[in-house]
């Protein structure tokens, strides 16, 4: 890609309105667009960020076993009356007349209306167990919407739901997600913490958060500290069994929100050198609830016995264009943003010094086509800029490789290299250059 073929609109001046270190980046790179209070366009660079984490997500799932379907925004407020939850959710909930006089509901999530496709298609426990998934946009009309796209109004969400025979089973299913969920934020470099939280209006009685740390987070949480040194990747989890191993040695140390910390027990069981509590920024939510829509909605299924019985559910969210912010929130300097590999809108940038020399030019387009014939995402910095505005715009979008060819350079065959993370140059052959990119790369 060239960037004068693009769409980045960078600023240098921070907006007025921005408190975070990811509202102000990604306003200035040229990612998002406020349209109104806690609204916003996302614009190219957002878009291939949000597309990569997209892809993690349904990769993840998929393992999981759940199955992708896409239900609308605009649900029938029927079934929330059925479900017992419309005159209680709350003013958060956006309701719509349309013009026959019936209310819709601009959908803050979807338990009701993946409750209502299971019941019409699903009759046997034959069919089960089955978990259903979708990435679809999501609002919920905040009081005082925040922080950029971190806490705002309309926002992409992946929420799952599983449906089993009894409880048992439903807590496999339970158990996979949960390990799902850690692999997911493990692929995009964060250290998720899952703690145990309050299930609010969701319901039910087995709920975890996945919180990532961070100064601007906004609840408190408290861990054993030996939770972040496991790694969820070190075994291969196959088996029901296996899975569950893994989950309840996670559960075995201490973890907590605010709303469910005790403090006798943290300081019971977790010695003082090993107690961490700070702000957590909330990625994930995972709940487990029985019968709670499926019996009010009339969700059954015929048992092994011939018997009616209600299935056991649960649901799993992952706050897709919260997760472009917390990022940034985990992975940015003065600068501007450092994105780990896997979720970067380009891999490598290309920068040009001499704008007017062909020689450069020719090198430049040699290296970013064998570049993206490798299947490495590339833009070449292509702009009749100074050589400042590109580097600074270069180190702001935050692109994982910088290559900045010039005469001199060229001349011995050489190239720079930058690594974002590191800040770290080197001049070294174009194809030492080429072949340290693809290491660390396809490594990851």
């Amino acid at each position: 890609m060239l960037w004068s073929n693009y769409f980045i609109p960078t600023q240098k001046e921070n907006p007025a309105d921005a408190k975070i270190p990811s509202h102000k980046l990604m306003v200035r790179s040229g990612m998002i667009k406020q349209e109104s209070a806690g609204i916003y366009s996302w614009l190219p660079l957002g878009i291939k960020v949000l597309k990569n984490i997209e892809n993690i997500i349904r990769q993840e799932q998929e393992r999981a076993g759940a199955i992708e379907i896409l239900m609308p925004t605009l649900q029938s407020s029927d079934l929330w009356s059925e479900s017992g939850r419309y005159d209680g959710y709350g003013e958060e909930m956006l309701r719509v007349v349309d013009r026959h006089d019936r209310i819709l509901i601009y959908g803050p999530t979807n338990e009701e209306q993946v409750t209502e496709i299971f019941r019409k298609y699903v009759k046997s426990y034959k069919n089960l167990p089955l978990n259903l998934y979708h990435i679809q946009w999501k609002f919920r009309d905040e009081i005082r919407p925040r922080f950029g796209v971190m806490r705002g109004r309309e926002f992409l969400m992946k929420d799952s739901y599983s449906f089993d025979l009894n409880e048992d089973t439903a807590k496999i299913s339970y158990y996979k997600m949960f390990v799902a969920y850690l692999k997911t934020f493990q692929r995009m470099e964060l250290k998720a913490i899952p703690v145990s939280a309050e299930s609010g209006p969701i319901g039910g009685n087995l709920s975890h958060e996945f919180s990532v740390i961070a100064p601007t987070g906004e609840s408190e949480i408290f861990c054993d500290k030996s939770i972040l040194d496991l790694d969820i990747n070190k075994k291969n989890l196959t088996t029901d069994k296996e899975i569950s191993e893994a989950v309840e040695n996670y559960l075995s140390f201490y973890s907590a929100t605010d709303e469910k910390h005790d403090v006798n027990n943290f300081n019971k069981t977790v010695k003082k050198k090993d107690q961490i509590s700070g702000r957590g920024i909330e990625i994930g939510h995972i709940f487990s609830f029985g019968d709670k829509y499926s019996k009010p909605m009339n969700a059954s299924i015929v048992n092994a016995d011939g018997k009616i019985s209600d299935v056991y559910m649960g649901s799993y969210g992952i706050g897709v264009s919260r997760l472009v912010a917390t990022i940034i929130e985990c992975f940015n300097d003065d600068d501007g943003i450092i994105w780990p590999i896997s979720v970067a809108p380009f891999k490598v940038n290309i920068i040009n010094l001499k704008n007017n020399d062909d020689d450069c030019y020719s090198k430049c387009i040699e290296i970013h086509n064998l570049l993206e014939k490798l299947g490495i995402e590339t833009i070449f910095d292509d702009r009749d800029e100074s050589a400042g505005k590109k580097f600074s715009d270069g180190d702001l979008i935050g692109v994982p490789f910088q290559l900045i060819i010039g005469p001199r350079e060229l001349k011995n065959g050489n190239v720079e290299l930058k690594i974002r993370k590191t800040n770290k140059k080197e001049i070294i052959s174009f194809e030492r250059a080429i072949d340290k990119i693809k290491s660390i790369i396809f490594e990851e």
